[in-house]
């Protein structure tokens, strides 16, 4: 179960020129630094040479903006590599198996103790189910995960460790590593604060779609009984992207990405997932489906991601999964004054307009009035029905939001 009521850390981004001062125009609570130019082999470039350049700024403009932290701190640089990787990883580093565990420890007690209390959470390694990032067993990235888990314990202990992460949509990869990788975390009396995965659905795959896939992650925790204290991240999430395989990808647009947007980080907190990371806040490159940028081609889904934020975070909340018939339910207010969200991932369902609600609002803050009792038909565009007490109080959180928002944009 997530955090209740919602902090703002469920709502993450990746930010690839945070080091360069990139301001997004939205409330981000938790920045992941990754595709950012600053991970292990491009900070450490020799084995007795750093380039903290990058880095010091990357942290500096994420803490200047109010972000929370989370680092990665694999994969291995070329230099620390015991054999050539066999993936193609193209940011100063390697796919290879894990460095020798004395070059490891050493590159994570550096980080630690440089940064301390600047970092909030550290991420073992991304996407270690896939040969281009890691080709090493489970086994060997669990060791990885107590030796790191133990330095950060020692030198920054309010510092959450977070899991390798693996990728779902790669079903026979994934089966071949998350499972056994919680079966060795047990081994190692589980060394992390948070299981991760990534939940990008196949290319022409939906919001529904990637319910499915975390669906199938909840069902591996419980079989690989990970203890509830454990938290669930989504440390990467977009849709479109083509494959696996031959599979197109897709881009989307207008409405259905401010929906698809909305409605992924609200997913993620019907299924108890604490932090979702958007990939990412970045100029149109023609790999992602959806964007989110400053610039108008990104307004939609930034308008997406705003609104839910808005609507969610602060509020204590009580959700149900719906059906085909049916949509998913949460419930922020009480009978009195009413607030609620409500959407659906298949299908359509129909919903009745609780009593003493008067305003609903869409993915794109557009507001109107509304009647008690009136039925609707709810598909894919997530709506909010709130009495005139939790309207106001709504429009009280934009605004806040909205001066955060102008404050971070005023900043030199």
């Amino acid at each position: 179960v997530a955090a209740n009521p919602v902090p703002d850390v469920a709502f993450g981004m990746h930010v690839p020129q945070i080091a360069n001062g990139e301001k997004p125009n939205a409330n981000i609570g938790s920045i992941r630094l990754w595709d950012a130019g600053v991970a292990w082999g491009q900070v450490q470039q020799k084995k007795k040479k750093f380039w903290w350049n990058g880095m010091d700024a990357a942290i500096a403009s994420a803490n200047a903006q109010g972000m929370s932290i989370t680092y990665v701190l694999g994969s291995t640089p070329k230099w620390a590599q015991k054999k050539a990787p066999k993936g193609n990883y193209p940011y100063g580093g390697t796919g290879s198996a894990n460095p020798k565990m004395d070059v490891w420890k050493k590159w994570v007690k550096t980080v630690v103790q440089r940064y301390g209390a600047s970092i909030d959470a550290y991420q073992i390694w991304n996407e270690a189910n896939l040969s281009d990032f890691y080709d090493g067993s489970p086994k060997q990235m669990a060791k990885l995960t107590k030796e790191a888990y133990k330095i950060i314990r020692k030198y920054d202990p309010s510092a959450k460790v977070v899991a390798a992460s693996s990728t779902v949509r790669l079903t026979k990869s994934y089966n071949r590593f998350f499972p056994e990788y919680l079966k060795q975390l047990k081994k190692q009396k589980w060394p992390v604060d948070a299981i991760a995965v990534h939940t990008y659905p196949p290319g022409k795959d939906t919001p529904g779609d990637r319910l499915k896939l975390l669906d199938k992650v909840v069902k591996d925790m419980k079989k690989g009984k990970v203890p509830s204290r454990i938290e669930l991240w989504d440390t990467e999430v977009n849709y479109g992207i083509k494959g696996p395989g031959k599979t197109k990808g897709q881009k989307i647009t207008g409405q259905q990405a401010a929906d698809w947007t909305s409605s992924t980080f609200l997913d993620s907190i019907l299924m108890g997932v604490d932090r979702t990371y958007w990939y990412y806040w970045y100029r149109p490159d023609g790999r992602l489906g959806i964007i989110l940028d400053n610039a108008a081609d990104g307004d939609f889904g930034r308008l997406g991601y705003q609104t839910a934020y808005d609507w969610m975070t602060g509020s204590f909340y009580s959700c149900t999964q719906g059906s085909k018939k049916q949509p998913n339910v949460c419930q922020l207010g009480d009978a009195i004054n009413p607030e609620v969200v409500v959407w659906s991932n298949e299908g359509v369902g129909t919903y009745t307009v609780p009593q003493g609600a008067t305003w609903q609002c869409n993915s794109l803050n557009q507001c109107s009035p509304t009647a008690a009792g009136t039925q609707l038909a709810i598909g894919g565009s997530p709506l909010w029905f709130g009495s005139q007490a939790n309207y106001d109080k709504l429009l009280v959180k934009q605004q806040a939001s909205a001066a955060a928002r102008a404050a971070v944009q005023a900043q030199p």
